[in-house]
C-alpha cells in the first residue's frame, strides 16, 4: 500500500491524542513546538507540497534536543524521556515517506500511551487512552488494507480491541505482581500535595481550599460520632516564634495506653502523598502493615507513601495516654523561644495565678476564645513577629492552625506540658460505597496537654469559637464560604449525588485495578479456588488460559473461514437436503440434483411438483450459468416453502 493523504492525517491524529494529555506537564515551548511541526505536516499534505529538506529537518531535531538539553540540564530522566520521545515523534511525520515509517509511528503512538499513566492513572485517562488506541487500530487498519472506508475501519477496530479484552483479563488477574522496580515508579511521580511537618499561619487554610482526596475509610462495625473523627498526623513540637516543626523526638521510649475501651476497627485507603506518615483515628493501637509508632503516638511508615496504599487499623476511642512521660518530654512540651508574644506569657501567668488546677486553666483559655469576639476564617490578616500577640490581642480572625498554635503557646507559658498536632478532623460519608472520603479541605490542628492523672489529652480551641467546623464541617463554620471550592460549599443534592456516584466508582477503580497488588492477587486466587500459590503456578495458569483463549479463537475463525467457502447457492440446497434426509430419503453421494428429485417425486408424487423446481433452479444457478443477483432470491424463496 502506498501512502496517501487520509493516512497521513490519521498518524497525525495519533501523535496528537497521544501527546495531548502531556501539555500540562512539560514546558510550555515544547508543547507549541509540536503543535507547529503537526500543523506543518497537515499544511504540506493538504497543499501536496514536498517534504521539508533533510539538513532542514536534522537542524530542527539538533535545536530540539539542545532546548531540552538546557531546560532539563540533563539528558535522562523521566520528564525528558517523555519529551524527547513526543518531539521525536513528531519530527518523524516530516520525513513520511514508506509504509515503513508509518509503521514506526503506529509503534511509538502505542507506546507513548503508556507514559500518560506515568501522571494519571484515572479512569477518564483510561478512557481517553482508549479512544485514542481505537483511533490508532483504525488508522493502522487503513495501513493495511487502503481502500475502506472510515466506518468499516472503526467496525474492524473495534473488534479487535474486543477480541483483545479476554487476552487482557487473563493476563491482568494471572500475572505475577513483583513488588520492586518493574511495578515501581520514579520517586518524583507522585502527589506530594497534603500535610508536611511543619505548621505556619496559613499552612492549614491553604489545603482547605483543596477538594483533593486525602483518603477513604471503611469502619468495619461501629461507626463513631463525626465529633470524635480526628485522623492523627504529624506531631509538631517546636516552635521559634513563627513556625511549628516536628524536630527530634527527645525519648525512644514507646507510648502507652491504659484505661482503654470504646474500640473501632476500619480499613483506610490512602493516597500517595510522598511522605511517611500514615493517617489512623486517635489513638491509634494496631495496624496491618509495616509501620512504626513514634513515641507521640504518631504513624510512620517505613518509606515514603509513593503508592496508593491500604490498610487495617483500629482504634481507642477511650484511653489514658503516657502518663508516666519522661522528662526531657515533658521539658520539650515546656519550651518556648526566647523574646516573642510578651503578652501572651503575661496573661498566661495571670491565668497561673488564678486557676486552682490545670483543668481550670484549660477552661479559662477555652472560655477566653469563645467570649472574646473571635472569630473563624480562611482569610485571617497577616501576622508579624509577635504573631500569637496580634492574633490574640488585635486581629483575633484565624483558622484552625491560629487557635491550635496559640493555645499551645498560652499552655507552654502557664507551665502546662503542650503540643499541636495535625491530620484531619471528620469526613463525608458515601452512602453509595458505605466509607468515608476525608479530603484535604478537612485539614485541622488541634492541641494536645500533659495531665499528670490523664496522660496526654485532646483540647481542640477550634470547637470553642466555632463547633459547627467539628460536628458539620468546614462549610457550616465559615460565614463566607465563597473561597472553598464549589463542591465544598453545600452544593445541590443532584450535585453532591452524583459525586459520590463518581467517588464511589472511582474507588472501586483504585481497589480492584490500580489497588490490584500481590496480597489481593493472592487473596482473589484463593477465593477461587486456586491452592498453594506460587509465581511459577501463576504463571502457568496464565500460559495456560491463553492457549485455550487462542485454540478457541482459532476453531471459531476456521468455522468461520469454512461457511464462508460455502456458496449461498449450495447453503441453500444443502437445506433441502437435510429436510429429506430426516424424512427418511438421503441423497446418495453420487446422485445429481435432477435424479435425486427423480428418486423423491417417485416416491413422494405429492412433492414432484416443488421438489423438480428447486432442482431445476439449483442446477440453472450452479451449472446453467444464471446469475446469482438473478435468481437467488427466488431459489431461496422455494426453499423456504418447501414443505415435507
Amino acid at each position: 500500500m502506498k501512502l496517501n493523504a487520509a493516512l497521513t492525517f490519521g498518524l497525525i491524529a495519533c501523535i496528537l491524542l497521544v501527546s495531548a494529555p502531556h501539555a500540562e506537564h512539560l514546558p510550555l515551548w515544547i508543547s507549541t513546538v509540536c503543535v507547529a511541526l503537526l500543523a506543518w505536516r497537515a499544511y504540506l499534505t493538504w497543499g501536496g507540497y514536498p517534504l521539508p529538506a533533510r539538513w532542514l529537518l536534522l537542524s530542527v531535531t539538533v535545536a530540539c534536543v539542545l532546548a531540552i538539553a538546557v531546560t532539563f540540564r540533563t539528558l535522562f530522566g523521566r520528564e525528558v524521556g517523555v519529551a524527547l520521545l513526543i518531539l521525536l515523534s513528531t519530527l518523524k511525520l516530516l520525513e513520511l515517506k514508506a509504509v515503513r515509517d508509518a509503521t514506526v509511528l503506529i509503534y511509538l503512538s502505542c507506546f507513548i500511551i503508556i507514559t500518560n499513566f506515568f501522571y494519571s492513572q484515572s479512569i477518564p485517562t483510561a478512557m481517553f487512552m482508549l479512544l485514542t488506541l481505537l483511533v490508532i487500530m483504525a488508522t493502522w487498519v487503513h495501513m493495511q488494507t487502503g481502500t475502506l472506508a472510515l466506518r468499516p475501519r472503526l467496525r474492524i477496530a473495534i473488534v479487535l480491541l474486543l477480541q483483545a479484552i479476554p487476552l487482557s483479563l487473563i493476563i491482568f488477574v494471572l500475572f505475577p505482581r513483583v513488588q520492586g522496580p518493574l511495578w515501581g515508579m520514579p520517586q518524583d511521580a507522585y502527589a506530594t500535595s497534603g500535610l508536611s511537618d511543619t505548621m505556619a499561619p496559613g499552612s492549614v487554610s491553604k489545603l482547605s481550599l483543596s477538594d483533593a482526596v486525602a483518603f477513604r475509610v471503611a469502619f468495619n462495625d461501629t461507626v463513631p460520632l463525626r465529633e470524635q473523627m480526628y485522623w492523627r498526623g504529624p506531631v509538631l513540637w517546636d516552635y521559634d516564634g513563627m513556625t511549628w516543626t516536628r524536630g527530634n523526638n527527645a525519648t525512644l521510649r514507646q507510648p502507652t495506653l491504659s484505661d482503654t475501651s470504646l474500640p473501632v476497627d476500619y480499613t483506610v485507603t490512602l493516597e500517595p502523598h510522598n511522605k511517611r506518615w500514615l493517617f489512623a483515628m486517635d489513638m491509634p493501637a494496631k495496624i496491618s502493615i509495616s509501620a512504626e509508632m513514634a513515641p507521640d503516638f504518631q504513624l510512620l511508615s517505613r518509606r515514603p507513601v509513593t503508592a496508593r496504599t491500604r490498610y487495617d487499623a483500629s482504634s481507642l476511642l477511650s484511653y489514658r495516654a503516657s502518663l508516666e512521660e519522661p522528662p526531657q518530654q515533658l521539658q520539650r512540651a515546656l519550651t518556648l523561644p526566647q523574646g516573642y508574644n510578651p503578652q501572651a506569657r503575661r496573661l498566661a501567668a495571670e491565668w497561673r495565678v488564678q486557676s486552682d488546677s490545670p483543668e481550670a486553666l484549660i477552661r479559662t483559655a477555652l472560655a477566653y476564645f469563645n467570649q472574646q469576639e473571635f472569630e473563624y476564617t480562611l482569610e485571617p490578616p497577616p501576622l508579624g513577629i509577635n504573631g500569637v500577640d496580634e492574633f490574640l490581642f488585635e486581629t483575633k480572625k484565624g483558622f484552625c492552625e491560629h487557635y491550635a498554635g496559640s493555645f499551645v503557646v498560652l499552655m507552654r507559658a502557664a507551665g502546662i506540658p503542650a503540643r499541636v498536632v495535625t491530620g484531619y478532623q471528620g469526613g463525608e460519608f458515601n452512602e453509595l460505597g458505605g466509607y468515608f472520603i476525608i479530603r484535604q479541605a478537612d485539614a485541622h490542628a488541634w492541641a494536645e496537654v500533659w495531665l499528670r492523672e490523664r496522660g496526654w489529652v485532646r483540647v481542640d480551641p477550634t470547637a470553642a469559637i466555632s463547633p459547627e467546623r467539628i460536628q458539620n464541617g468546614l462549610s457550616s463554620a465559615l460565614p463566607d464560604n465563597a473561597a472553598l471550592p464549589f463542591m465544598a460549599r453545600n452544593p445541590s443534592e443532584w450535585l453532591r449525588s452524583m459525586r459520590l456516584n463518581w467517588d464511589a466508582l472511582s474507588n472501586q477503580w483504585n481497589q480492584w485495578v490500580l489497588g490490584y497488588n500481590t496480597e489481593r492477587q493472592f487473596a482473589f486466587l484463593t477465593r477461587m479456588g486456586m491452592e498453594e500459590i506460587t509465581w511459577q503456578k501463576m504463571a502457568l495458569n496464565m500460559l495456560a488460559g491463553i492457549a485455550l483463549l487462542v485454540g478457541v479463537f482459532t476453531l471459531v475463525m476456521l468455522r468461520r473461514l469454512a461457511a464462508r467457502r460455502t456458496d449461498a447457492v449450495q447453503a441453500a440446497w444443502l437445506k433441502v437436503c437435510r429436510k429429506l434426509e430426516k424424512a427418511g430419503l438421503p441423497r446418495a453421494p453420487h446422485e445429481g440434483p435432477m435424479d435425486y428429485a427423480a428418486r423423491i417425486a417417485a416416491a413422494h408424487p405429492d412433492l414432484a411438483e416443488d421438489i423438480y423446481d428447486i432442482a431445476a433452479r439449483y442446477a440453472s444457478l450452479r451449472y446453467g450459468g444464471e446469475a446469482e443477483q438473478d435468481g437467488l432470491p427466488a431459489f431461496k424463496d422455494a426453499v423456504r416453502a418447501f414443505k415435507l
